[in-house]
């Protein structure tokens, strides 16, 4: 069964914009990787500051191969240390979970 990876992002107010602004712009490496299912930014409606990343992967290998490749030359994106923008989030935690049960629509 596949594996679900969620980031737990910390997000003070004033940076909720500038978060979801570069992950629309994101260059979409994620969508092209071998073993990737499915991406969805959640955004918080009710007293927290904290944003889910949630991905699904058909396995951890392939997860983790995205990690070490695309997801890793996205985030150095060959700029210097003082060029880079500062992070949108103040934290964040990975939590993992295999998909033991799933259903979908009826019909």
């Amino acid at each position: 069964m596949s594996v679900v990876k969620i980031n737990v992002l910390t997000v003070p107010d004033e940076q909720r914009e500038t978060l979801e602004k570069r992950f629309a712009s994101r260059a979409h490496a994620v969508e092209g990787s071998d073993g990737f299912e499915w991406f969805e930014l959640l955004r918080p409606v009710e007293g927290t500051d904290t944003y889910l990343v949630y991905t699904r992967w058909r396995d951890e290998e392939s997860f983790q191969a995205w990690m070490e490749g695309p997801m890793k030359s996205a985030h150095q994106g060959g700029a210097t240390e003082g060029e880079r923008p500062k992070p949108a989030a103040s934290g964040s935690t990975l939590w993992s979970f295999e998909v033991v049960q799933q259903a979908g629509p009826k019909g």
